[in-house]
């Protein structure tokens, strides 16, 4: 039995280890429903990597502490708990796996994706790996166990609770590790490496093709994907590092009958790595992808320190609020964002003007639909472009397409390519 002084170490870590896998996690949710621009197929998998990564905080650690203990329990509740981290680790493999396979049809058949590739189809190819998942991580329970276990230190009907004392080796090692761990870690690399050479071999031949400006707006959302592939492939290694430690020792317990049990200095720091793997997924999404860079900064400023900033994001923001009529007009000309007056409507006139800096007086919205003013064109200098008058409104008559559109459509003498307010 290992001293106490290293149970409470090993306690304290697998609570640290909790405690950030859940907040992590919760962000990378948090993100996905907050930014539209985060909701896309690839990401419903990376939520339900993440909803995984959230029960082994809120669930699966607790239940390693408690086995780590020795605790007695009856058979069936001590196998149950000893099981439930494998159903999660199941869940994590498959979640992996079907974002490989969705990012080899983005690269290798970008034509077909989004008819291959659907919402409706993701979210059942997610309820089935987690049908399978529990299946394969519950399989002990079906009677793949050691249910003659002894139970010398503990009441009639129970027993000392501990991991190998309750789950067979043999099922850990040929059935969890070589068939559900290992084949699906060698397909996801075979996968990416697919990925990075039908990617090269696009890029090649964009390059001896000539570059126009269809064929660069291809490249840069082909390098686009291929940056994207690289950040997951980065996940998929990271998983394998953090889980293989642990099952090699498995495979040593297995074969090696006379190398006895891995002592506590080397199976604790097997199991932490294993949990660390919950946490470690946001930080590359933060690091490696902008858009879930940005939102974690405007959760974490806006939510949690409550600082008050519009949402506008990187290069492809969408404004959260809709049916606002200050929002109608907040809207971009060649990439600069009208956001401001947006504000300068709905501080009733008394905010700067956001293009010239002198307070303009502005009609409510209940006085009829709002006028957008000059607006300045970040194109090296700034154009003025004058908005032509439009009949007032009555108030509560509604806004049509129809009767914004002239307010969008102007002709400047000096930029003539700047005839469309998009």
């Amino acid at each position: 039995m290992p001293n106490e002084a290293t149970t409470y170490i090993y306690i304290a870590l697998e609570l640290l280890i909790a405690a950030l896998s859940v907040l992590g996690n919760v962000l990378v949710c948090w993100a996905v429903c907050l930014n539209s621009n985060l909701q896309s197929v690839t990401n419903f998998f990376v939520v339900s990597l993440a909803a995984a990564d959230i029960a082994v905080g809120v669930l699966a650690i607790p239940f390693a502490i408690a086995i780590s203990t020795g605790f007695c329990a009856h058979f069936y509740g001590c196998l149950f708990i000893a099981c439930f981290v494998l159903v999660l680790t199941q869940s994590s493999i498959f979640s992996l796996l079907a974002i490989a396979i969705d990012r080899y049809i983005a690269i290798k058949i970008p034509l077909r994706y989004n008819s291959l590739v659907t919402g409706q189809r993701a979210k059942s190819i997610i309820g089935v790996c987690w049908v399978l998942s529990v299946v394969i991580g519950l399989t002990p329970m079906l009677g793949w166990n050691k249910s003659n276990s002894s139970n010398d230190t503990c009441p009639v009907g129970m027993m000392a609770c501990l991991f190998e004392a309750v789950v067979t080796m043999q099922y850990m090692v040929y059935f969890n590790f070589f068939a559900c761990v290992l084949l699906p870690l060698l397909l996801m690399l075979a996968i990416y490496l697919r990925i990075f050479m039908a990617a090269r071999r696009q890029l090649k031949r964009m390059e001896l093709k000539g570059m126009g400006p269809h064929g660069e707006k291809s490249r840069s959302t082909l390098q686009k994907e291929v940056h994207a592939a690289k950040s997951l492939a980065i996940i998929v290694g990271l998983f394998a590092i953090c889980w293989l430690p642990l099952h090699i020792i498995n495979c040593f317990t297995l074969f090696c009958q006379g190398c006895g049990h891995a002592p506590e200095w080397v199976m604790y720091p097997a199991i932490l790595l294993s949990h660390a793997n919950s946490v470690v997924n946001p930080f590359i999404y933060a690091y490696r992808i902008r858009e879930f860079r940005y939102t974690f900064r405007r959760i974490i400023r806006r939510h949690i320190l409550g600082r008050r900033e519009h949402f506008e994001g990187g290069g492809s923001a969408r404004t959260s609020a809709r049916g606002s009529p200050a929002v109608t007009c907040a809207t971009k000309i060649n990439g600069c964002s009208l956001d401001g007056y947006a504000r300068h409507v709905e501080g009733g006139g008394n905010s700067p003007d956001p293009c010239n800096g002198r307070k303009r007086e502005v009609k409510t919205p209940s006085s009829g639909a709002p006028r957008c003013p000059s607006v300045c064109v970040p194109s090296g200098h700034l154009v003025e472009v004058p908005l032509t008058p439009q009949p007032q409104r009555e108030s509560g008559s509604e806004v049509t397409e129809a009767s914004l559109k002239p307010l969008f459509y102007q002709q400047v003498v000096q930029r003539p390519e700047l005839t469309q307010v998009s």
